[in-house]
């Protein structure tokens, strides 16, 4: 198998972009996709500081190394999930990284922020397990990038999630959801703005990225997804795309082009949690707050 572009040996054969690549032409093409979707989508500029949510994966460690040599201002923040195992595992991987490459990189404990990690949260608090680790995620991801004086946050997502996403949305009609799924989410007062640019990359393009480019990440999913959705929707879609190479990128720029007829929500109006502070929809403190109060109060759920 040669290379399409300079016909040395291939490591990687792309049939939905129909395309050979060997090792420096997987990884330009990898670089160049990134670049052009920061881009097409203005999702920031080399003047902005961007901080980059990192989990000790692939594609969120693929991200900073792509930012980083792409000339951005990227820092990266480490949310320490308290998931037993799981939690120590990513953390080494990410600080490894970091240190590795001379980027700063903040760790931040959950069980210090809400009293609890992951694990012991669901002791407390109703709700599917990533339900519950997305809000937390969600609400401190925000804060760390509104604190630290970042104009936008990036995280990891690539085509294989989002596409699982769409179908997931399309699959209950979630209008709603649709009309809000796009790569960036603008920011608005203590809202930072929220990015994907690996939006157009597959998982095995990512993968396949680190390899070559020495990135060592921690290959186990969280126990916690187990049974997930999101599992079973990816499942259903590559089984589509080894028959039909090309379905995943297809049904997501084709989501793209068509997203505007869906009808936006009715606007929310944001107010000032009075515990914390952060922007919240409800009338009394936000979500986050009331998991911490919870918690404190040691009742079960």
């Amino acid at each position: 198998m040669r290379c399409t572009i300079c016909k040395k040996p291939a490591v990687i054969k792309l049939r939905h972009a129909n395309l050979k690549l060997c090792p420096e032409h997987l990884v330009a093409r990898v670089e160049k996709v990134v670049a052009e979707t920061i881009k097409k989508f203005r999702m920031f500029t080399p003047e902005e500081r961007v901080l980059v949510a990192v989990s000790g994966g692939k594609d969120s460690l693929a991200l900073w190394e792509i930012l980083t040599k792409l000339g951005y201002r990227a820092d990266g923040v480490y949310l320490d999930l308290g998931i037993a195992g799981y939690s120590e595992r990513s953390r080494e991987f990410s600080e490894a990284f970091a240190a590795a490459r001379g980027l700063a990189l903040r760790v931040v404990r959950v069980e210090g922020e809400l009293g609890a990690g992951i694990d012991g949260l669901l002791r407390f608090a109703r709700g599917k397990p990533c339900s519950l680790c997305g809000t937390v995620k969600r609400y401190l991801l925000n804060r760390v990038a509104y604190e630290g004086g970042y104009h936008v946050l990036a995280t990891g997502h690539n085509l294989d999630d989002e596409a699982a996403t769409l179908l997931g949305n399309v699959l209950r009609w979630e209008e709603g959801y649709l009309a809000r799924q796009y790569p960036v989410l603008p920011g608005e007062g203590k809202l930072v703005r929220r990015v994907k640019p690996l939006l157009f990359l597959s998982e095995r393009e990512v993968a396949a990225y680190c390899i070559i480019s020495g990135i060592e990440y921690i290959y186990e999913e969280c126990p916690h997804a187990v049974g997930a959705r999101s599992i079973a929707l990816k499942h259903v879609l590559n089984e589509l795309e080894d028959r039909y190479p090309g379905t995943k990128l297809g049904f997501i720029r084709g989501f793209l082009k068509v997203r505007g007829r869906f009808e936006p929500p009715e606007p929310v109006e944001l107010r000032d949690c009075p515990v914390c502070g952060m922007p919240t929809a409800a009338e009394g403190p936000c979500r986050f707050c009331r998991l911490k109060e919870r918690v404190s109060h040691g009742a079960p759920a």
